[in-house]
Parts: C-alpha cells; sequence; structure tokens
C-alpha cells in the first residue's frame, strides 16, 4: 500500500513539474504586436500591427475536424518542410479563421520579411503578408471546442451590436496554449473591424 502511494504521489509531482516547465515555456513564445484602443465590458478592441502569415486552409468549418489537421500542416512547414529545410521558432496565438472553410494560420516571427521565408514544401500552405488591422477580441480559458467558440462568438456578436460596432470578414479563433498544457489556458475570439 505505501509502495502505491509513493507511486502515485511521484506521478502527481511529476505531471505538476511537467505542466509547469510547459507553462513557462509557453509564457516566452513570441506574440504579434497589437495596441489596446479601447476596452469595453467583456471584449476589448486591438490595433495589430502587419502580420506574415504560414496559412493551410481546411474544407470544414468545424474546429474539431480543422484543427488537427490544419495544425499539422503549417507546423510541417516551420519544423523544416520548406525549400531549406530551415525549422522557424513557433509563435502564439494559431489563428483559425471559421468560415465556410478554416483557414488555419501561424505568425512568422518578426525577424522575418516575406522575401526571407523559404518556400513550403507543400501545396497546402501560403505565405501572405497581411497590413495592419484592428480587431475586436474577446478572451475565454479551457479548451476550445466548437460549443464553447460558438457561444463566444454569439457573445461578441450581441456586444459588438450593442455597441453598434461594424464588422468584416469571418470570426476568428487564437489559441494561445500547446493541446497538452491542462492550466492557464488562453484562448480569444476575433473579428475584423472598419
Amino acid at each position: 500500500m505505501n509502495k502505491l502511494l509513493i507511486i502515485l504521489a511521484s506521478t502527481v509531482v511529476l505531471f505538476l513539474i511537467v505542466q509547469l516547465l510547459t507553462s513557462y515555456r509557453t509564457s516566452g513564445i513570441e506574440t504579434p504586436q497589437y495596441k489596446v484602443l479601447s476596452v469595453y465590458d467583456g471584449f476589448e478592441i486591438r490595433q495589430y500591427d502587419s502580420m506574415i502569415l504560414a496559412q493551410t486552409v481546411i474544407n470544414s468549418n468545424s474546429y474539431k475536424k480543422s484543427a488537427s489537421t490544419g495544425f499539422r500542416r503549417v507546423a510541417g512547414y516551420i519544423f523544416g518542410g520548406n525549400a531549406q529545410n530551415k525549422e522557424i521558432s513557433m509563435t502564439a496565438p494559431v489563428f483559425m479563421a471559421m468560415g465556410e472553410s478554416t483557414k488555419m494560420s501561424f505568425v512568422m516571427p518578426k525577424q522575418y520579411s516575406l522575401s526571407d521565408l523559404p518556400n513550403p514544401n507543400s501545396n497546402n500552405v501560403q505565405l501572405m503578408q497581411i497590413p495592419p488591422k484592428k480587431y475586436a477580441v474577446l478572451g475565454f480559458s479551457g479548451f476550445a471546442s466548437d460549443k464553447k467558440i460558438e457561444i463566444r462568438i454569439k457573445k461578441l456578436k450581441t456586444l459588438l451590436e450593442k455597441h453598434q460596432i461594424e464588422t468584416k470578414g469571418e470570426y476568428t479563433f487564437l489559441g494561445y496554449n500547446s493541446p497538452w498544457e491542462l492550466f492557464g489556458r488562453r484562448n480569444e475570439i476575433a473579428i475584423e473591424l472598419y
């Protein structure tokens, strides 16, 4: 019985250490630059700088069906699936535009210009530079799911209508954490503003 308790306690301690290390590692990941323009009850408006994206399109409008495929494609590019076999640092968040199809994008580290980046080996991954954009952003914690994303999109839409703020484009899910990180998860729903 004592041996079982020691094994169980050791497993719990090891699990907590792994979670702390994962959380610490995630906190040091580069994120896109933005300025908070306004804070409302429940959401904020941000101005993002121009970004370079590595993007793939998945023929599904479901988070559950798109997340794994999209992540594998774009992660393949940054982990060396490119013309130079070059590894590119991971950034956060992962952007998932949720429309008729899903567009998953990784933001490239700010040290790169579009011409510095190697071409993807896969035709399913495209590089693009997007201009500065203004977004309304609503945050939530925990693990994302289609239902949670749908609820947050409806909430943000209601808040924006209440404040008569006009939007354009598709709602986008922003995920900041690795799948195995259990604590302190950060997610956001964003939509571009005029």
